[in-house]
């Protein structure tokens, strides 16, 4: 079997903050988005909502190549933004926001969003983080697809930036799936007996006319409609590029361990997506605090534990990649929590599901620009 070639791109969604106010930008100048298009050349577009804003990295051979790439995204639009006061946060939600103050983007794919899911769609003021790996083989995507769902949980936990919503303590990690649950065909992918089995079920969609194409299945994974990857979504968005490069690098071992059994007539044994949910669940509520489910010893474990089970089983792939130290990092980011873990403690000692008073709000706002501008 031809290995692919595991190319890697990122995409990465951020929200606008007025600098002064701390609150999103609702309307945020054409001409921003200009100056960002002219210095980023097409790797820029408007979100859903005009408050938020997406890059995408070309395809890269490297991880070193990616984090050039993220770096260079972050510093222009802040670079940019800055002229009207404006900053970008690399977080999954904005504090304190409310989503009726924000309207969607004047674009023929949005209206039709917006149109369709109604108040589901208009809540959606969450951000993402997406990778994909490049797997040119139509049935090996899908077998690999199959097999990746077992550690989505992990890549989640490893990502969470959305603690709070609406000014309150969610008592959640991610809160961003919450919202983004809502939406139809999220969550955790099905699995597919093979690609004409997966391109029979989008047909059947298609051709009822009640999806254009398969960019509308939005699942925590998903085969991409328009390029030869498997494209995870399941994370959160993360503050610190660090952590984004180290979680993308994690995944892209993933894939090429899961090759690697494949290779060698093996593969990872697939569990039920009910049992695949619990441990999503608890990524979700604890971030890397979680104690995950390790089926075949039907007993949870530490998340930390299971990291360094994690790093040990695509080691060799992180040789492969020369990405030992981005893996390595993985370590880190599980032993001192994430972008969720540090905005809670800036809340101090507030209740689960309790208002936050508004200054400690703000000064959260105020750390994710920091941190989203840090390390460039």
């Amino acid at each position: 079997m031809k290995e692919p070639s595991f190319s890697i791109g990122v995409e990465e969604e951020y929200l606008l903050v007025d600098k002064t106010t701390r609150k999103l930008a609702p309307s945020p100048p054409t001409d921003l988005f200009k100056a960002c298009e002219a210095a980023l050349k097409g790797q820029v577009s408007p979100e859903f909502l005009r408050c938020q804003i997406e890059v995408g990295t070309p395809v890269c051979e490297t991880l070193a190549d990616v984090r050039t790439e993220l770096a260079k995204f972050r510093r222009t639009i802040a670079r940019e933004a800055a002229v009207f006061g404006l900053a970008p946060i690399a977080a999954s939600t904005h504090p304190f926001a409310e989503w009726t103050d924000q309207a969607h983007t004047d674009k023929e794919r949005y209206n039709e969003i917006a149109k369709s899911l109604q108040v589901v769609a208009k809540r959606m003021v969450i951000c993402g983080m997406h990778v994909h790996v490049g797997i040119e083989d139509e049935e090996l995507r899908i077998e690999l697809f199959n097999q990746l769902a077992y550690f989505l949980p992990h890549l989640l936990a490893l990502s969470t930036s959305s603690p709070f919503w609406r000014g309150r303590k969610t008592g959640l990690k991610s809160y961003r799936l919450s919202v983004f649950n809502e939406m139809p065909r999220t969550g955790l992918p099905p699995a597919f007996e093979s690609n004409y089995d997966y391109r029979h079920t989008v047909d059947i969609l298609t051709h009822a006319g009640v999806l254009e194409d398969a960019t509308k299945i939005w699942w925590d994974l998903r085969p991409s409609d328009r390029f030869p990857t498997l494209e995870m979504r399941i994370t959160d968005v993360c503050p610190l590029l660090d952590d984004a490069v180290a979680i993308a690098a994690l995944y892209r071992c993933l894939c090429r361990m899961l090759y690697r059994l494949r290779r060698a007539n093996l593969g990872w044994r697939r569990y039920s997506r009910f049992l695949l949910a619990e441990n999503r669940w608890q990524a979700q509520r604890h971030g890397t605090a979680a104690k995950l489910i390790d089926f075949g010893r039907n007993e949870t474990s530490p998340f930390e534990d299971l990291v360094g089970e994690l790093i040990e089983l695509v080691t060799p792939d992180a040789v492969h990649f020369g990405c030992e130290q981005d893996l390595e990092y993985i370590r880190t980011i599980a032993a001192r929590g994430t972008s969720a873990d540090r905005q809670l403690a800036l809340a101090e000692d507030v209740e689960e599901d309790t208002a936050v008073p508004q200054n400690r709000l703000d000064r959260i706002v105020d750390h994710l620009v920091r941190e989203t501008q840090s390390g460039l």
